[in-house]
């Protein structure tokens, strides 16, 4: 498991990221694909990923669709037009910053 300061940082990234490759994805599938990705080594905590999700709703880079499944209320987020091309400069930031950091841990 990696810190909450490192997940912290990288949140919005990852929910842009998900978001840009699947269309559309619930708070829940939104976890489950995490910590599928990371072999388990990513657990989102809902208290971290709903207030990012909400944010990122705000700002516009979000759009959501509430539907019912199952009896069930399940809200959908998927990405705006603003949101896709903020989840194209924030992977490339990562990735940029990634080959950064890479330089300095093996100096």
């Amino acid at each position: 498991m990696y810190s909450k300061d490192l997940i912290r940082g990288t949140l919005r990234t990852i929910v842009l990221k998900l978001l840009k490759e699947n269309g559309r994805m619930y708070g829940y599938e939104i976890t489950q694909k995490v910590k599928e990705l990371s072999s388990d080594q990513i657990s989102l905590t809902f208290g971290a990923l709903y207030p990012t999700l909400h944010k990122l709703e705000k700002e516009g880079v979000l759009t959501t669709i509430s539907e019912v499944v199952d009896h069930r209320t399940r809200k959908y987020y998927s990405l705006t037009s603003k949101g896709d091309a903020a989840a194209k400069v924030k992977i490339d930031e990562y990735f940029a910053f990634s080959k950064t950091m890479n330089l300095i841990m093996s100096s």
